[in-house]
């Protein structure tokens, strides 16, 4: 390996770099994606690839490539270090312009969290590409990555993401819809995609296995107004019906037993501090918890001191930990979103792991159907959509 320079805040630090052989859906990935920025078309467009497929190397490549100056967009600290990581591991230099990881500084190639750069736009109008990580969270009616994109109106944009999918709403009422159509639409073209069930028959994506005891009737949750969700309040007075904590407790003890981590989600906070109370080696993150402290406990989370990690709406994206075996689902949910990201946290492969358990204590299973048979489609029309074993996912209107 050779070495070299990466700026990191201003001050240059020494990496070695190491050389990644692309796996063939990554080298597609990466062209289609410099053939867009070095094309004609204007319009956006969209590369989907699954969690654990290596977004961050696909990045990487596709900047390399690129001769003028580009921003790459994350939704948290955690992302970007992800990506910036990946980027300067190849050797090129890069700066970080985001408050949450402490730098601001721009260059030629820049990775940034959208906060921090929304009001200070001036410092990129020369910017020619953007590349938006999570593209999904992209509000196509309004919203700071809607009020860059305005601004920045030469620049060309590029959105990855695993889950393609935006909730919308009308007075017809709401439905999942697939991201290049949405009313009005941000994202016109899929550049390329890849099929989960070909990432994990190929290896790249750990094997799972699903258990999914009858614990939750969900026939007795409410939805919400927009019938997109169940309410908090329906979903409280269930828990505490069957005694929810008891149960999770009951299948995490049973499970630590034979695994070596355990990552929990839950629904509800004051359920999340009940179980974390009952099971030894265990920790709790909340939206609450200062960042500090989320460090502290994810670092020993990996380092296998702390075994079991109880959390509530955190670890949905930008988690990455490969040596995770179990995933243990403790609410329903009829987001796909949410159900896709919450059993990604183990889809990755690492040594010595030869499958993960997903164990379901809210029916969505049976609701969504398994990761790796869900499938991109087009209708004869080139319309996109997300089905599973032969059910829409996306477009069609919520049912419970």
């Amino acid at each position: 390996m050779s070495t070299c320079n990466v700026e990191y805040g201003g001050l240059f630090q020494t990496l070695e770099k190491p050389k990644f052989k692309l796996r063939d859906y990554q080298e597609e990935a990466v062209k289609a994606g410099i053939n867009y920025f070095q094309g004609q078309t204007n319009k956006n467009a969209i590369i989907i690839l699954p969690t654990g497929s290596g977004k961050s190397i696909v990045i990487a490549n596709i900047i390399t490539a690129l001769k003028d100056q580009t921003i790459i967009l994350q939704p948290s600290k955690e992302i970007l270090e992800q990506n910036y990581s990946k980027y300067c591991s190849y050797g090129y230099q890069a700066s970080i312009y985001s408050a949450s990881a402490g730098q601001k500084l721009v260059s030629k190639v820049t990775f940034c969290t959208i906060g921090s750069i929304i009001k200070k736009t001036h410092l990129f109008k020369e910017v020619k590409n953007i590349i938006i990580d999570e593209c999904h969270l992209v509000n196509p009616n309004e919203g700071m990555y809607q009020q860059l994109i305005n601004t920045l109106s030469e620049a060309k944009v590029l959105g990855l993401t695993a889950t393609p999918y935006r909730l919308h709403s009308s007075l017809y009422g709401s439905e999942l819809r697939f991201i290049t159509r949405t009313r009005p639409r941000v994202f016109h073209e899929v550049l390329y995609y890849v099929q989960n069930k070909i990432l994990f028959d190929s290896g790249y994506l750990t094997k799972l296995e699903y258990f999914s005891p009858n614990i939750i009737d969900r026939s007795k949750l409410v939805l919400n107004n927009k019938k997109t969700d169940f309410t908090e309040e329906s979903v409280r007075r269930l828990y505490k019906s069957i005694n929810m904590p008891s149960i999770i407790v009951h299948y995490a003890m049973r499970l630590l037993k034979k695994r070596k981590n355990l990552l929990i989600f839950c629904s509800l906070i004051e359920e999340a501090k009940s179980v974390t109370g009952r099971i030894p080696g265990s920790a709790l993150l909340t939206g609450a918890t200062k960042k500090e402290e989320r460090e502290r406990i994810l670092s020993l989370f990996k380092k296998g001191e702390i075994t079991c990690v109880v959390n509530v709406g955190v670890l949905t994206t930008g988690f990455d930990y490969p040596g995770l075996e179990v995933v243990l689902i403790a609410r329903s949910t009829l987001s796909l979103a949410l159900y896709y990201q919450m059993i990604g946290r183990a889809m990755r492969i690492a040594p010595n792991k030869d499958n993960a358990w997903i164990v379901d204590l809210g029916g969505n299973i049976e609701y969504f159907g398994k990761i790796e048979t869900m499938k991109i489609n087009q209708t004869d029309k080139g319309y996109y959509y997300i089905s599973n074993n032969g059910r829409s996912l996306t477009n069609v209107k919520f049912q419970r």
